[in-house]
C-alpha cells in the first residue's frame, strides 16, 4: 500500500507569505524609507538614536593674497535623532472548533491574509497621520483649475531646496485625484512591465508627471497633497521574538517589513488563537542648511528644518517662510530658512484668467 505523507504546515512558510502580503498591501508607508529596528532592541527608554550626516560650507582664499590672514577651518559634526519605537501593532483572532469544522474557516492561509490586511490598514492610517503632522516649512496653495501650474510650482520649490530629482512622490488626497483625472491638461506617463508585481502602491499610482510619481493616499485629507523625496520619512518595523513556550511561531521579513506569527490552542475554551504583530515606528528627517551671507561667504545654519517634503493644499493659500527681525526662536528659524532659500511663492491659488495663458512656468 502506497504511503501518502501528511502535509505539514510550517509556520515559517505562512509567516513569510504574510510578510510579503503586508509589504505589498502598503501605499503610504511604501513611499517612506525603511529601517529595521532589531539592532535597537534593549535600548534604554525604547529609543533609537539615528545619526544624520553633517554638512560643511565652502570657502574662498584670495589668489595671490598677502597671506596676512589664515584659512578658516570648519568642524564637521553629525546630529543624532532620537526616535521612539514603542508601538506594537497587531491583529489577533480566535477560531472555535465548530468554525473550523463546519464553517470552512480552518484554512490559516486565508485567515492570515485577512489578519495582515487589518495590520496594513493600521499602518496606512498611522503613516498618513505622521506625514500630515510633519512641520512643513513650505505650503503651496493650488487652485483646482490650475493643477498643472501647481505641480510645476511644487517642482520649482523642491529644486530651489536642492532636493534630489530621483525618488520624488506626490501623495494625493481623493479630491486631488478627481481633479487630476478630470484635467485635460495633465498627461500622465505610465511605466508598467509584465514582470512587475501588482502591489497596492502600483495600483494607487496614477502615473508620473514632471518627475513626480503621483500616488493616491485614501487616508490623506481629500484636499491635501504631499510632495516628498523618499528619505523625508522613515518607516521602521521589527518582529518581536518567538517565545520558547510557543510551539508554533515564526518571524519573517520582506523588503524591510517584518512580522511575527504565533498560533496556539486554548484548552479552556477549545479555541485556536492566531496573532500577527510587529513593532513599528515613524520619524521625520530634518536638515541643517547651507547658505551665503551678504558678503558672499558660506555658512552653516543653526536650526534644523523639514525641507524634504512640502505640502500642497487644493484651493488653499501658499505659506512660505518670510524674512523678519523677530527675536523668538521660531522667528529666528523662519528668518534663517527664508534668507538661505530666498524663495517667494508664485500665485497658483487663484482661478486662471480667461484672457491669459496659465502660469507659472518653471
Amino acid at each position: 500500500m502506497a504511503y501518502t505523507p501528511h502535509v505539514v504546515v510550517k509556520p515559517e512558510h505562512i509567516a513569510q507569505t504574510a510578510a510579503v502580503l503586508l509589504e505589498e498591501s502598503l501605499v503610504v508607508p511604501a513611499t517612506f524609507r525603511r529601517e529595521g529596528i532589531d539592532q535597537y532592541k534593549g535600548q534604554a527608554d525604547d529609543t533609537i538614536n539615528v545619526k544624520v550626516e553633517g554638512v560643511l560650507p565652502w570657502r574662498e582664499y584670495g589668489f595671490r593674497n598677502d597671506r596676512s590672514t589664515p584659512i578658516e577651518f570648519d568642524q564637521y559634526k553629525e546630529r543624532t535623532i532620537k526616535v521612539d519605537f514603542g508601538g506594537d501593532i497587531y491583529d489577533a483572532v480566535e477560531l472555535t472548533d465548530e468554525q473550523a469544522d463546519f464553517d470552512n474557516l480552518g484554512d490559516w492561509t486565508k485567515l492570515a491574509a485577512k489578519q495582515v490586511e487589518g495590520i496594513g490598514r493600521g499602518l496606512e492610517y498611522l503613516a498618513t497621520k505622521h506625514a500630515t503632522e510633519a512641520p512643513f516649512a513650505y505650503t503651496v496653495g493650488v487652485h483646482e483649475a490650475r493643477l498643472r501650474a501647481g505641480l510645476i510650482e511644487a517642482r520649482r520649490v523642491m529644486n530651489a531646496l536642492r532636493l534630489p530629482t530621483q525618488g520624488r512622490t506626490i501623495l494625493l488626497g481623493t479630491n486631488w485625484e478627481a481633479a487630476a483625472l478630470n484635467d485635460p491638461k495633465l498627461t500622465l506617463a505610465h511605466n508598467v512591465g509584465d514582470n512587475q508585481a501588482e502591489t497596492a502602491l502600483r495600483t494607487a499610482s496614477l502615473g508620473t508627471l514632471f518627475g513626480f510619481n503621483l500616488v493616491v493616499a485614501q487616508e490623506l485629507d481629500p484636499d491635501d497633497a504631499i510632495a516628498m523625496i523618499d528619505s523625508a520619512f522613515i518607516f521602521a518595523t521589527g518582529a518581536p521574538r518567538v517565545p520558547r513556550s510557543v510551539a508554533f511561531g515564526a518571524t519573517a521579513a520582506h523588503n524591510g517589513v517584518a512580522l511575527r506569527w504565533l498560533r496556539d490552542y486554548d484548552l479552556r475554551y477549545t479555541t485556536e488563537r492566531s496573532l500577527f504583530n510587529t513593532y513599528k515606528g515613524f520619524r521625520t528627517v530634518t536638515d541643517i542648511m547651507l547658505g551665503q551671507n551678504a558678503e558672499g561667504q558660506a555658512f552653516v545654519g543653526e536650526y534644523e528644518h523639514f525641507v524634504r517634503a512640502i505640502k500642497l493644499r487644493l484651493n488653499g493659500t501658499s505659506v512660505f517662510p518670510a524674512k523678519n527681525s523677530g527675536t523668538s526662536e521660531d522667528k529666528k528659524k523662519e528668518n534663517e530658512i527664508a534668507t538661505i532659500t530666498k524663495l517667494l511663492p508664485r500665485d497658483v491659488s487663484t482661478a486662471p484668467s480667461t484672457n491669459a495663458p496659465e502660469t507659472p512656468e518653471a
